[in-house]
């Protein structure tokens, strides 16, 4: 999905992908010093356009295991970023990143993916690499409540992106599970409770009636 992947985020979502990225960042304090902020599941860097305009003073890392979206995020880190963000081509479940290391974690649209052992470690990471008063925020595509929304988004997402994907790819297979993976999803409020649970001061989000969701927060201060 790499090589379409950006603009078919875009032309799919009709540009909410930007907006509730930007969204996400919203829900972040902007420190007066200069931070390490680590794009979790960075893809091919959709969201650090908007972290170098909330935070232009940030230091960013940039993880991601997929060999190929890790490719197109190094050709937009040297052509629009003059090779500034540290790209990381490691499992965010097994990364090996320092502990206490970030003052911000953020992660737009990869939750989805996660099962409940996976997101209970991702809690634990995220709890790990965080500076003590670090702030993290994720979000994701969700199944709105609204019943004419949610058959409509399950149509969209389930019939019209794959054969969009189709004629992008030529293969619809792999945006077929767009819908698949949303649906078992629901939406963040679980995996808010996974984070809260692990001792994250966390604040549930909506986005656009439901059509994405998330969550932010911080790491209390050890004293």
């Amino acid at each position: 999905m790499s090589g379409s992947y950006e603009r078919m985020n875009y032309i799919t979502s009709f540009g909410f992908s930007i907006r509730w990225r930007k969204q996400l960042l919203k829900n972040l304090k902007v420190p007066a010093e200069k931070v390490k902020l680590i794009d979790l599941l960075t893809g091919m860097g959709e969201t650090w356009g908007a972290v170098k305009t909330k935070f232009p003073n940030s230091e960013i890392y940039a993880l991601d295991f997929s060999e190929e979206m890790i490719k197109h995020a190094s050709q937009k880190n040297d052509k629009q970023f003059s090779q500034s963000v540290h790209i990381i081509q490691k499992d965010v479940l097994n990364s090996e990143l320092p502990t206490e290391y970030f003052d911000i974690i953020i992660c737009a649209f990869g939750l989805k993916t996660f099962n409940q052992e996976q997101l209970n470690h991702l809690a634990r990471e995220t709890k790990r690499i965080l500076k003590p008063g670090g702030q993290f925020a994720f979000v994701e595509v969700s199944k709105p409540n609204n019943l004419l929304l949610y058959y409509l988004y399950r149509f969209y997402l389930g019939k019209v992106i794959p054969i969009l994907g189709w004629l992008f790819l030529g293969n619809p297979r792999e945006y077929k599970m767009l819908w698949k993976y949303t649906y078992l999803f629901k939406d963040s409020i679980n995996a808010a409770e996974i984070f809260k649970s692990e001792g994250l001061q966390t604040k549930y989000d909506t986005y656009f009636f439901g059509c994405a969701s998330g969550f932010h927060g911080y790491k209390k201060d050890s004293a």
